[in-house]
């Protein structure tokens, strides 16, 4: 067994005074930093996109964050501007081990679609490259934090489970968008009978590093 952290969005403009921040999302960080030391193989997701992104709503006149459209077949919940290339927002939070980290996936790269997921946009056309780096690495098994639950870490970890990984999130490590006990049981239970598993991270703390990293 083969073990890596995959961090998920945590991005400045998801955190306390960033352009989208997930209510608590801040209060991720020191457990990141904490868990980043007890894997030899850290990775971390980043949301990377063109300020002309079809999901944001400025970019549709008329329309309002939140509304639903359709766009080229494909369904679009649209956002404010976030995560803009080269823009501070888009950069990983400052209160990471940056250093741990080793190697970095970008996302939402393409302005005709979104992606949620770490290994693919929305319509699996197009890799990041995730799946491939962790082959390469021989990583079997797969714990998951960030943000948010029900948004990218669910897809990512979603996505794990379908290319063969043995996936787990971190359930203390994410936080939902809307900040309620009931939002985030709700997407556990649907990771649950997807065959995913759930983890908090005392458990992963009691681990001596050897075990981890193993």
């Amino acid at each position: 067994m083969t073990t890596a952290l995959i961090l998920v969005d945590l991005q400045n403009d998801f955190l306390q005074g960033g352009s989208l921040p997930v209510p608590h999302g801040d209060t991720v960080l020191p457990l990141a930093s904490r868990l980043e030391g007890r894997f030899k193989w850290v990775v971390a997701t980043q949301e990377w996109h063109p300020a002309n992104h079809n999901s944001f709503v400025g970019n549709h006149p008329g329309r309002t964050a939140g509304e639903v459209v359709k766009y080229k077949k494909q369904m679009l919940t649209l956002e404010l501007a976030h995560c803009i290339q080269r823009t501070r927002g888009a950069e990983l939070a400052s209160g990471l081990m940056l250093n741990r980290v080793n190697k970095v996936f970008r996302k939402g790269t393409d302005a005709e679609i979104d992606s949620y997921s770490g290994f693919f946009d929305q319509g699996r056309d197009n890799a990041t490259g995730l799946h491939n780096y962790l082959r390469e690495k021989k990583i079997t098994h797969l714990y998951l934090l960030g943000l948010t639950t029900e948004g990218c870490v669910k897809h990512t970890a979603l996505d794990a489970l379908d290319l063969g990984f043995k996936p787990y999130v971190i359930e203390d490590g994410c936080r939902t968008r809307i900040p309620s006990p009931e939002a985030a049981a709700q997407t556990i239970t649907e990771l649950k009978r997807a065959g995913i598993g759930i983890i908090h991270s005392r458990d992963l703390l009691k681990l001596s590093a050897k075990q981890v990293k193993a």
